[in-house]
């Protein structure tokens, strides 16, 4: 399997999780960890077939990700700063464009660029000691690695304003209230409880999961109408692969699809 300087790579069944390796830092998105993510996802998409889904957490018991690397920010000129979030935004778009789910494993802070990775995940489960925030505003500055894009979409827009705003940092519970996150569970289950989906999800048609996956994310910002063609085509594409074939042919003869992944 891959190394990489600042993550870790291990599996659990159908998974592999990936684990930013930095908790001197809280596991900071300092750029030698951006451009590992990068890294991680050249590889992932061309030799990570195997795998059914990605679980992403933080090492210890501290932090997710506490965050962008504000040292190392402080000392960028305009065009690093720009780079480094731009580089953000092309990993958390393909985070989003992966074939499998992919669950943001939430076990201490996620905040600033920790919440706005997290938000790039298809699924948010966190632990009881979880917290999430984008507390930017604090520091003079707004959220920079798609916040203000994706934490509407989860919440709501006056929410994500609020959160926004006010750099209130949220527990939890909060977070499962308001849509954030999908689960919270005690913290030794995190894991387990990430890989249980993920194990969920092996069971089913992997070319399907692409295609609703890929789909849903081209509908963001479409209206009704419009999200309706997107669905239209995409119901058609599938209809033509071999997995639906395979499904509707084992519905018929009451038996248990094997689906071929294509």
């Amino acid at each position: 399997m891959k190394q990489f300087d600042t993550l870790t790579l291990s599996t659990q069944g159908s998974a592999l999780i990936l684990t930013v390796d930095q908790p001197k830092s809280l596991n900071a998105l300092a750029k030698e960890v951006v451009n590992d993510l990068e890294s991680f996802l050249d590889w992932f998409e061309t030799t990570g077939y195997e795998y059914r889904g990605l679980i992403i957490t933080g090492a210890g018991e501290k932090s997710f990700v506490a965050g962008a690397n504000i040292v190392q920010m402080n000392s960028m000129d305009e065009a690093t700063f720009t780079a480094y979030a731009k580089q953000m935004h092309a990993v958390t778009e393909r985070l989003e464009s992966l074939h499998v789910p992919v669950i943001a494993a939430v076990n201490g802070f996620a905040l600033g660029g920790g919440c706005e990775l997290a938000l790039a995940c298809d699924f948010i489960y966190a632990s009881e000691r979880a917290s999430f925030g984008q507390p930017e505003v604090n520091l003079g500055l707004v959220p920079g690695f798609g916040g203000m894009v994706r934490l509407p979409r989860r919440v709501g827009n006056a929410m994500a304003r609020e959160l926004i705003f006010t750099g209130r940092r949220i527990k939890a519970e909060e977070a499962l209230r308001i849509g954030l996150a999908n689960r919270v569970v005690p913290a030794e289950q995190l894991l387990d409880v990430a890989v249980a989906a993920i194990e969920e999800a092996a069971a089913v048609s992997p070319t399907a999961i692409s295609i609703a996956k890929r789909a849903m994310v081209s509908m963001d910002g479409l209206d009704t109408h419009q999200g309706l063609g997107r669905e239209v085509d995409a119901f058609l594409q599938a209809y033509h692969t071999a997995d639906s074939v395979e499904g509707r042919s084992a519905f018929v003869e009451k038996r248990s699809p094997v689906f071929p992944g294509n």
